[in-house]
């Protein structure tokens, strides 16, 4: 074989395993990391920058406990769920307000989602990610608008460094035309992500109705049903403990597209958001989601309430 074609050939076989994702680097043992993954000094983790709090990124998993005395801890507003459901609406709905106004993101508790609804999400979640590469790669796309796919990285027909990241992008609606291509591995699958699609979905609703409502008197009837309808994804992502956590990132700085987010976290204190020109770590509240106003919720409601 010609030296040139030798070389091709060896990074043809360094872009088939980047392609498979980190959960098989995990698993090989690697003890460095790959050239592929490595950032920037200026883009790794506990960076700063000036474009606005409404961003966010996750750093990988052991950065927390490697790099304790470097990050800066946030604990953002809380709002409890039950009480914006009783008497004390009034004063919740302003809570809700400053913290869509002054952070973009918050807490919610008291949800109504069930224990159990969760730890089934995170039990399907983790077990799909330990099913063979072969069982996983089924679900591997190019194409954006599938009900299921299956891959690595934050783009990786796009990006130039991976993030250390391996995810499962269901589409939620409608529900039941989508449900029969999610993955039938575990066998519990479908049915434990279907009942938290429904119940993340209700929840969405409900606290879109009183953000409106806090930042608007009066919710518009279109608004109702585009809250009712649209679109509905969910993303299951999967952090391995990574060799070399101050070099790289599970996912880079970035704002989400669409109205809310509802983000839930373990227990490993990995997200980061940008507070005050500064990236700040969530402390994470077990069984608690972290909302993240989404950039075509803030398109809307900006003009009509926020000041600047």
């Amino acid at each position: 074989m010609a030296p040139a074609m030798a070389i091709q050939s060896i990074v043809d076989e360094q872009e088939t395993e980047y392609q498979k994702g980190v959960k098989q680097l995990y698993e090989k043992g690697i003890k460095k990391l790959p050239r592929k993954y490595i950032l920037p000094s200026h883009e790794r983790p506990n960076i700063t920058s000036n474009n606005g709090h409404q961003h966010q990124y996750q750093a990988p998993k052991d950065f927390a406990t490697k790099n304790g005395g470097i990050k800066q801890n946030i604990q953002l507003p809380v709002i409890d769920f039950a009480e914006l459901q009783g008497p004390n609406r009034a004063q919740v709905l302003k809570s809700l307000a400053n913290a869509c106004e002054n952070y973009g993101f918050f807490q919610v508790v008291n949800h109504n989602i069930g224990d159990g609804v969760i730890s089934d999400m995170i039990d399907v979640g983790t077990r799909f990610f330990g099913l063979p590469f072969e069982e996983r790669s089924k679900y591997m796309s190019a194409n954006m608008k599938a009900p299921v796919r299956y891959g690595t990285s934050f783009n990786q027909n796009k990006d130039n460094v991976f993030c250390w990241r391996d995810f499962l992008k269901l589409m939620c609606q409608p529900l039941p035309d989508v449900l029969p291509h999610w993955p039938s591995s575990p066998q519990d699958f479908r049915k434990s992500a279907a009942t938290y699609a429904k119940d993340t979905k209700h929840l969405f609703v409900m606290l879109m109705e009183a953000i409106l409502e806090s930042l608007s008197p009066v919710v518009d009837e279109m608004e109702k049903e585009l809250m009712e309808g649209g679109s509905q994804l969910m993303v299951v992502n999967c952090y391995p403990p990574c060799p070399e956590p101050d070099l790289t990132l599970g996912m880079p700085p970035h704002s989400d597209y669409g109205f809310l987010t509802l983000l839930l976290q373990d227990d490993v204190a990995g997200l980061q958001i940008q507070h005050n020109d500064k990236w700040v770590t969530v402390d994470p509240i077990p069984n608690a989601f972290v909302v993240n106003v989404g950039d075509h919720l803030e398109v809307i409601i900006r003009p009509l309430n926020f000041d600047g």
